[in-house]
């Protein structure tokens, strides 16, 4: 299973392994990562997921879509162009070992 690894605000760090199609929210929720809220389950309808995705796989993690776009716009954090909404991104053996920041604030 590919990995996941989650850089918190507060410098702690957690390595988890996700299930291929599972989105990096719902790995996260279920191994219980601080700060991946997730009030809407996945359903695109809130930004408490936000994280920041590290370089060396923002181009592996694809685009950001319209509606996550503008989700996006309303997150608590501060936006930047390594922004993304965690239950955007579906697991794939390809990003194994991808590495996120979850936001400081959700």
């Amino acid at each position: 299973m590919p990995k996941i690894v989650f850089n918190s605000p507060d410098g702690s760090q957690h390595v988890v392994e996700a299930r291929n199609g599972s989105s990096i929210m719902e790995a996260g929720t279920r191994a219980g990562v601080p700060g991946i809220v997730a009030e809407c389950g996945g359903a695109l309808a809130c930004a408490t997921c936000h994280v920041y995705v590290a370089d060396p796989f923002r181009d592996a993690v694809g685009e950001v879509g319209d509606f996550e776009d503008e989700m996006l716009d309303d997150a608590e954090a501060e936006r930047t162009a390594a922004s993304r909404l965690s239950c955007q991104i579906p697991m794939t053996d390809e990003l194994d070992g991808v590495e996120v920041t979850v936001a400081p604030e959700q």
